[in-house]
């Protein structure tokens, strides 16, 4: 992938390696319908979405796909470690074989919008 310069997060998607396009498909999905005004594109050879400002995005490492946010609290953060994920201060870590915490990354874009909005 490291040849590929994608114009578009299905194109990121796309070029990924089969086992880690479920996760990033899922997180596609969800911060459209989460923030449905929110526009997707690549910013530093990422997939990053934005509404008045940076909300989401999320890139892809060898074994996981990196979720990032800036809205990620300790509380939030807690409660995701508690369900096995791997989190950075403004990262969340989902393994290939793990589902989306949807609840909870509902409750961290909704946040994110909220505060670019001020």
């Amino acid at each position: 992938m490291a040849d590929l310069k994608p114009k578009t997060v299905d194109e990121f998607i796309d070029n990924s390696p089969e086992e880690a396009q479920e996760v990033m498909i899922n997180l596609k999905k969800l911060i459209e319908s989460t923030a449905p005004k929110a526009e997707g594109g690549i910013s530093w050879n990422v997939p990053i979405y934005k509404y008045k400002g940076i909300l989401a995005g999320f890139s892809l490492a060898k074994k996981h796909v990196s979720f990032g946010i800036d809205s990620l609290t300790e509380e939030i953060r807690k409660i995701l470690e508690e369900k096995g994920y791997k989190t950075g201060k403004k990262t969340i870590q989902i393994k290939f074989d793990q589902d989306i915490p949807i609840e909870e990354f509902k409750l961290l874009i909704q946040e994110q919008a909220k505060r670019n909005k001020l």
